[in-house]
């Protein structure tokens, strides 16, 4: 994609002084070691990329077919790792040599201090946060039903319960999480990688080797009326775009790259990213295409391939597979927590950084975590009802994606106007952004169609 540059005019205005950042680059743990390199960046990009959200693309299938699931794939793919190379390549200024190592200071840059803020913080503590959250949910949930397929039905152990599973994952996570900084991370990014491989890997072809299920149909599933098979349409797109994840952390990979003139971070990080899309490729598109081979529409709505897999194979399949598969799962889920728990404590210290002039010792580091960890726990338990606003909230947060590295492009590199990049990024960032304010909407309207079940402190 080196091409894409020649039509790109190189002018930036510095907004801010570099030495106080680079001051307290040195504090923070996303800034403080930069000895990364190519496969560090691929370790943390596939950490990042794939998760268990990828094991319910084929539910998108069911309603959008073969032909319009397999274009809606590869267009969002390529789009997402379009936008991807925008972000690797708009982390360092070539004429200041200022690097952006956090997508909200890159936001700020190109947006101006106040709405930069305003459109970055937001889902930015989302993606981090809310998805910390969400692997506690989906991590308790899987030690429980690990347990229960593991110790079988003349099990006499008395099971713990749903908040008392999130509790268990709560406190490995804990654990993990004192690893300091983000470069030190890249052992524990391997692991997630490897065992998100793994399951993704299995799963199809699990379901490939064991052929297609009786009275299989590939007729795209439509709803009691237009409207509904409408939204229903929307949901399947939004699944597909909510697959891909992990622009919210590209700029802080990057971060933990050394860069100089001669050596600029952007061509080993690239290099990093596309071994990384590569396997992630490898991984979603056999996952989607064969198991929607193998099931067609009866794979289930909620829960996709976990759900089908102990649905239509936990009698034919033999529980060492069933359990590896659990098991895998239960590993990616607290190996991933590291890496999108780390923006929410670099926002944490940098305000203590600011404020008091100094790093945080390390028991202070160490309590900042713990505590942390155990709020979003808490809101993980408090909270159980936010699954039904998630299609809501993640239609929200699409423009981190697809729009906003568009826009800042723009913003930050000034490509002449109507030249080739201006033309696409500005086709990208109205589309992305009309593409997020449309599924918003539909989600707003599956909430008020399927209603909320407002039932705080009772996880399931």
């Amino acid at each position: 994609m080196g091409e894409l540059q020649e039509t790109v005019s190189i002018q930036i205005t510095p907004t801010v002084s570099s030495q106080p950042i680079e001051q307290q680059d040195d504090w923070l743990p996303i800034t403080a070691s930069r000895n990364g390199n190519t496969y560090y960046a691929a370790f943390h990009a596939v950490c990042s990329g794939i998760g268990v959200q990828a094991l319910v693309l084929p539910v998108a299938f069911t309603i959008l077919g073969w032909t319009w699931g397999i274009i809606c794939l590869a267009v969002m793919f390529l789009w997402q790792l379009y936008t991807l190379w925008l972000l690797v390549h708009l982390h360092e200024s070539q004429e200041t040599g200022i690097r952006y190592s956090r997508y909200i200071n890159l936001c700020e840059v190109a947006f101006g201090s106040k709405l930069g803020k305003l459109l970055a913080i937001p889902p930015i503590t989302y993606l981090s946060a809310g998805t910390c959250m969400t692997l506690i949910i989906i991590g308790g949930s899987t030690l429980n039903t690990f347990f229960e397929f593991a110790c079988g039905s003349t099990c006499t152990l008395k099971p713990l319960t749903p908040a008392e599973w999130y509790l268990v994952f709560t406190c490995i996570v804990v654990v993990l999480s004192q690893i300091p900084n983000m470069n030190s991370i890249a052992g524990v990014s391997l692991v997630s990688a490897l065992t998100s491989i793994a399951y993704c890997t299995l799963i199809w072809v699990v379901s490939v080797e064991k052929g297609q299920v009786p009275e299989i149909s590939y007729n795209p599933v439509r709803g009691n009326n237009e409207t509904v098979t409408f939204f229903s349409i929307l949901n399947a797109l939004g699944i597909i775009a909510f697959g891909f994840r992990g622009h919210n952390v590209i700029l802080e990979i990057q971060a933990t790259m050394p860069s100089s003139e001669k050596h600029p971070s952007h061509v080993p990080m690239w290099k990093g990213v596309r071994i990384a899309y590569l396997i992630i490729g490898m991984c979603m598109f056999p996952l989607s295409i064969g198991c929607y081979w193998a099931y067609g529409n009866m794979i289930p709505s909620n829960g996709g391939m976990l759900v089908a897999m102990y649905a239509f194979h936990s009698q034919d399949v033999s529980r060492l597979t069933i359990e590896l598969m659990g098991l895998f799962i239960i590993i990616s889920c607290v190996t991933s927590f590291p890496i999108y728990a780390m923006p929410t404590f670099d926002q944490i210290e940098a305000q203590y950084v600011t404020k008091f002039k100094r790093p945080c010792s390390w028991w202070l580091r160490s309590i900042i975590r713990t505590m942390t960890g155990f709020l979003i726990f808490f809101a993980a338990v408090a909270l159980p009802y936010l699954g039904s606003v998630s299609g809501l909230i993640g239609a929200s947060v699409l423009p981190v994606t697809l729009a906003f590295p568009s826009l800042m492009w723009i913003k930050i590199k000034k490509p002449l106007m109507y030249s080739k990049m201006w033309l696409l990024n500005w086709t990208l960032g109205v589309v992305g952004l009309t593409f997020s304010g449309i599924l918003t909407v539909a989600g707003v309207y599956v909430l008020i169609n399927d209603g909320i079940k407002w039932d705080f402190f009772n996880p399931h």
